[in-house]
């Protein structure tokens, strides 16, 4: 292995006792390069376009308490090309983290403290918090994109260097109603980005498009009955969907300044079915559905006059006794997600809803060519009983039901593992799913190759990392086709 230290970042963070900034989750202070890695198995030579990991590093002691989703944004990249890869990372250099750089100390408010307590006046929907970017990562228009899952600005970076890009022009335009949110999607058939932000000032919500230039071509407000708590969209082919549930804010407290969650079950599930930019502007049509609410979709697409959803359902989205909403308790056993499946009729407005399967999944992907269209495979994340860890993957057959798993190993714990199609692909699974994965008992981090068709038969390539990485959640592959880099070869 060749492993070049390209920057350290000296930290303030000095409490290492959290569940947060501790074991699986210490953060990651040096940024490397390496090249040269050590391989067990053989990398396919099939497999060409990078493997991308967003992921909380706090570098900060908080001003108050602090929370699993306040740390700042790091990058973990693998990048594949003819059976060889490298690996980066880097912070997320966002306006707020060099702010804090440049003072020395933390100057916002975490997720859990009041606003007042901020140095700074802060960003996002729910206000005072800093704009770390460092939910999710996708690729559009040849650059990685990441984003805050509390609303922030477009930040852009070379997907194959993760030298920053800067800020999407468009992001100024939406800025005034908190920006972007996590999750948005990127329809394969167009190069669109889809995306939705959220606030505490009416309408409560929008919804854009960005084409495959980078444009902002299509923005329109889809009004709420108040603030709410969106996380994630889904599209189709002529449609996205939204949604307005019944865990949000308790509307009363944020007169007070005060953000307290309330779960009212007598409300119902609602979605909003907007139409696409290119689809007949027929106006936002709201769908119920039975209390419920979805941190992540699967996937969703048009069959005749029903739109088909699939996602996670939670059985208890409120901290049930024994639990805490601090991220000390984010198991699956605290809100129960399970494979569920959504029809809206267009025609009647009749929604039919059911379980797919019973096992606690999460975090799951698919093939992303088959975003917005039928499709049969997912790759969903085993969570570890009680906390925010990744257990290992499973497949599941939504044709047939049957399921295979593949488990990382005692105090292994894996990322959001997305499907990447392999060259020439025609089939659906024809491809590799690939997880970075920490190791706690060796102390060292690998990246695991698997076969997208028999995930059970476990890792055709371990690749070895220069260091140990903290555990991490979203995640994304794109293709080689599909970047714009300096680096391309």
């Amino acid at each position: 292995m060749h492993a070049e230290i390209v920057d350290r970042i000296q930290p303030t963070l000095t409490r290492w006792d959290h569940p947060f900034t501790s074991g699986p989750f210490t953060p990651n202070y040096v940024e490397y390069n390496a090249t040269e890695l050590e391989v067990i198995g053989t990398i396919p030579p099939r497999l060409d376009g990078v493997y991308l990991r967003n992921t909380q590093n706090p570098v900060h002691a908080p001003l108050g308490t602090h929370h699993a989703f306040d740390g700042d944004g790091m990058l973990h990249l693998l990048s594949f090309h003819q059976g060889r890869c490298e690996y980066r990372n880097r912070f997320l250099r966002t306006k707020a983290f060099e702010q804090e750089q440049a003072a020395g100390q933390g100057l916002y408010a975490g997720l859990i403290d009041k606003p007042g307590i901020a140095r700074h006046p802060g960003w996002g929907a729910r206000g005072g918090l800093k704009d770390t970017s460092a939910t999710d990562v996708i690729v559009h228009a040849g650059s990685a994109l990441t984003t805050f899952y509390q609303c922030g600005e477009p930040y852009r970076f070379d997907a194959r260097t993760l030298q920053p890009l800067g800020v999407s022009a468009w992001g100024k335009d939406v800025l005034r109603h908190n920006g972007i949110s996590a999750h948005p999607k990127v329809c394969p058939r167009t190069g669109d980005l889809l995306f939705f932000n959220y606030g505490k000032d009416a309408p409560y919500m929008h919804y854009g498009e960005v084409d495959s230039q980078d444009r902002l071509v299509h923005y329109v407000p889809v009004p709420l009955p108040g603030p709410r708590l969106p996380h994630d969209m889904v599209l189709t082919e002529h449609f996205a969907i939204l949604n307005d549930f019944p865990l949000h804010w308790e509307e009363a407290l944020l007169e007070q300044g005060r953000h307290k969650l309330v779960y009212d079950e007598a409300k119902p599930a609602r979605f909003a079915v907007v139409p696409r930019r290119h689809a007949p502007q027929t106006g936002v049509v709201w769908f119920e559905a039975s209390p419920t609410y979805v941190l992540h979709w699967l996937n969703a697409w048009e069959e005749g006059d029903e739109i088909v959803m699939h996602g996670y359902h939670q059985k208890w989205p409120m901290p049930r006794a024994g639990f805490d909403n601090q991220g000390g308790t984010l198991g699956p056993e605290r809100y129960g997600p399970t494979l569920y499946e959504w029809r809206l009729h267009l025609r009647t407005g009749a929604v039919v809803e059911r379980r797919l399967h019973e096992r606690y999944l999460e975090f799951g992907q698919v093939n992303a060519r088959y975003w917005g269209r039928p499709y049969r495979y997912s790759y969903n994340m085993i969570a570890h009983p009680d906390s925010f860890l990744f257990d290992g993957i499973a497949r599941y057959d939504h044709t047939t039901g049957a399921m295979q798993e593949y488990l990382f190993g005692e105090g292994r714990f894996g990322s959001e593992s997305p499907m990447a199609p392999a060259l020439g692909a025609v089939q659906e699974d024809d491809g590799y799913v690939v997880s970075f994965v920490t190791d706690m008992q060796a102390d060292r981090s690998e990246c695991l190759v698997l076969d997208a068709r028999d995930v059970a038969a476990g890792p055709v390539a371990r690749i070895m990392l220069p260091h140990r990485i903290s555990s991490g959640t979203h995640a994304c592959w794109a293709g080689a086709e599909d970047i714009r880099s300096s680096a391309n070869t």
